[in-house]
């Protein structure tokens, strides 16, 4: 095999190679030997089949595969030889594929650069702990009650109000006429949730048992039934019932609704589920300065082809975004040329850091097991109760997907590896002056690293009352 090398640019190489016309039409005369001892032909004792016969019949075919197979083979090679590792899948352009010559092609690669790993000792970091506080558990409990809560019959006949619950018959029209569905008896309507239709539940505000109002609405342009939307309304509404909410007690029984042995074992489950998320927040909250930290050291040319596709992937999001019209209002006033710059930048940022990430994996053997694997894959599973095993086949099946769950578990370990190494003091501080900090931070940082920051992992921040309520809504349930 001869090569030359004919472009030397930054990252890039290119390389014409000329591969002796012996090797590839040996490797076709001896596939077609192969297949001539196996295949059945009319006519033919099995394994007797004329090697020109298949020639003629698979030649074509065969040349194909082997040509595939001669230029992996040899595009490896090369880069093996001159210790390259290539960035992305080579280029290759074949210019010369006759019988009986030699093949040629030429190959365009980008390789990874020259990365030095840092001295992760040297590395000083600070996490945040954050403090779950007593008032924060009371404030959970407290929407643990609200949720258990019941509606009892007002006893002074009082006139409902916001967030009673009225028992209510109902007959709507329009145009003077009762339309499909715009009846009912019985309804238990809770006052300010906003389940009926915009202004009729504010309209009964101020009735009581036993009274008629008449109830005047529009129904909105997207409603779902197309013969009503966008039409004015009227229901006379008589309400039969005002009921008021009485919160559960924060007791024992409550305790037990939630499929806990007491109160007490509640709210050790409700501040572990809260600590849990704060875990998760500071977690997140190191990751991104450790990151920084890291930036910081990564000095080295990014190869162009990686910074393209992940400016592509930032960019469809963002040019999705836009059509939904939820891009961020730090974006939406500037130009798409502005934006680009941005975003590439971010882009370029996050290609060098998962290279450097990268590196200091290889560099440590660190390495995914297929245990990892498995243990990610049920937790994926899980969160599509009743669909498991299809979503296990999904990744056993599918290369693709199963790369999608290597990736962040390779990222995780070395993340891990980082920090047992590096310097990292902890130091104790309450959930607002948590979110405080971060807000400070983010606004100290440059419009790249805010963007990077922001589409990144890190925009969770464990705002108090946030953690709080997903505390109550995730009490465990035996």
């Amino acid at each position: 095999m001869q090569v030359t090398e004919t472009q030397e640019d930054g990252l890039k190489r290119s390389f014409a190679v000329v591969v002796p016309a012996t090797e590839f039409t040996g490797r076709v005369e001896a596939r077609l030997t192969d297949l001539a001892r196996q295949v059945r032909m009319p006519g033919f004792r099995p394994g007797k089949v004329p090697v020109k016969l298949m020639r003629q019949k698979y030649g074509e075919s065969i040349k194909g595969e082997v040509l595939q197979e001669v230029v992996n083979e040899t595009s490896r090679q090369v880069l093996d030889e001159r210790g390259l590792r290539p960035a992305l899948q080579p280029h290759i352009d074949v210019t010369e594929f006759e019988d009986a010559a030699d093949l040629k092609y030429d190959m365009t690669v980008e390789i990874l650069p020259e990365i030095d790993a840092p001295d992760l000792a040297a590395i000083k970091i600070e996490r945040l702990a954050i403090e779950v506080a007593e008032s924060e558990i009371d404030d959970a409990m407290g929407r643990v009650a609200e949720q258990h809560r019941s509606f009892e019959p007002v006893a002074d006949g009082r006139a409902a109000a916001e967030g009673d619950m009225a028992v209510v018959d109902f007959v709507g029209k329009i145009d003077g006429e009762p339309f499909e569905g715009g009846s009912a008896e019985g309804i238990s309507l809770h006052l300010g949730s906003g389940t009926f239709i915009p202004g009729f539940e504010d309209q009964l505000v101020g009735v009581k048992a036993g009274e008629t109002r008449t109830v005047e609405v529009t129904f909105p342009e997207d409603y779902g039934a197309e013969h009503l939307a966008g039409k004015p309304a009227t229901f006379e509404v008589k309400v039969t019932e005002v009921r008021q909410a009485v919160d559960a007690p924060i007791d024992d029984s409550l305790a037990q609704k939630m499929g806990m042995e007491n109160l007490a074992a509640l709210r050790d489950a409700v501040r572990e589920q809260i600590d849990g998320e704060y875990r998760q927040a500071s977690r997140a909250h190191l990751k991104r300065a450790l990151l920084d930290k890291l930036a910081e050291t990564a000095d080295f040319q990014v190869p162009e082809g990686l910074a393209d596709s992940e400016f592509e992937a930032i960019w469809k999001s963002v040019e999705e975004q836009k059509a939904r019209g939820t891009l961020d209002e730090e974006d939406a006033g500037k130009s798409d040329e502005d934006l680009k710059a941005e975003y590439r930048t971010i882009a370029e940022r996050r290609v060098r850091l998962g290279l450097l990430l990268s590196e200091i994996g290889r560099l440590n053997n660190i390495e995914v097991q297929e245990a990892d694997i498995n243990r990610a894959l049920m937790n994926e599973a899980r969160r599509f109760p009743g669909q498991e095993q299809k979503v296990i086949e999904f990744y056993q099946t599918n290369a693709q997907a199963r790369s999608s769950l290597t990736g962040p578990l390779f990222e995780e370990k070395v993340f891990d590896f980082v920090i047992e190494m590096a310097d990292i003091t902890e130091r104790k501080v309450s959930a607002e002056d948590f979110k405080a900090e971060i807000e400070v931070e983010a606004a100290a940082k440059t419009p790249a690293k805010k963007g990077a920051a922001k589409k990144g992992a890190a925009k969770k921040g464990a705002a108090k009352k946030s953690a709080g309520k997903k505390a109550a809504k995730k009490a465990p349930k035996k």
